[in-house]
């Protein structure tokens, strides 16, 4: 119960995530304090410290969390390579807040086991798309192949979260077209 008696919280840990996600799509994650998400959630100003010791504990479970959820749409969208770089893009665009955590090792704890096993398995998810490519090339570097798909997925993620392109179109069909150009073999039509 915080101390206006007018609330309780059932999982504050993950009221307080969700909180900061909000707020780092919201206005970027320097705009981020825990006495802050602390006040919204209506509790004192030390009870976040208990779940995450300070701001950099939070954002470390924040990209935890979101590598997490990577992997398990990665995992969910199997089996072919333009699968991974949908859900991948479809994954960035829902979740501004712990995308631009997510990639930015400044802001959190980058060797926190949890976050290390997280982002491996959303790494391994992606690399699995990529190997379903024919592309014989991909096929003699998986390693570059793959580098190539995340550039691809997350540089266009980016670039579209930020407003540098064209953005009144449906991302998914780039994401397509785009992808299809570069990895498919054979040209990709989508509707513009």
């Amino acid at each position: 119960m915080s101390s206006r008696g007018t609330y309780h919280h059932g999982d504050l840990r993950a009221t307080i995530l969700a909180r900061a996600a909000d707020l780092v799509a919201e206005r970027g994650a320097d705009g981020v304090s825990l006495r802050e998400l602390a006040r919204a959630a209506g509790v004192s100003h030390a009870a976040p410290a208990h779940h995450f010791t300070d701001r950099r504990g939070l954002f470390t479970a924040l990209a935890t969390e979101g590598f997490r959820s990577l992997a398990e749409e990665l995992s969910r969208a199997r089996p072919e390579f333009l699968d991974a770089a949908l859900a991948y893009v479809r994954f960035a665009l829902a979740n501004p807040g712990h995308y631009e955590v997510m990639f930015d090792k400044s802001l959190y704890h980058a060797d926190d086991p949890a976050l290390v096993d997280a982002e491996t398995a959303a790494g391994s998810e992606l690399a699995a798309g990529v190997g379903t490519l024919d592309d014989p090339r991909a096929k003699d570097d998986p390693q570059a192949a793959a580098l190539a798909a995340w550039s691809l997925v997350h540089g266009f993620a980016l670039l579209w979260l930020n407003g540098a392109v064209n953005t009144t179109g449906d991302p998914m069909a780039t994401v397509r077209r785009v992808a299809g150009m570069l990895f498919g073999g054979e040209p990709v039509t989508c509707p513009t």
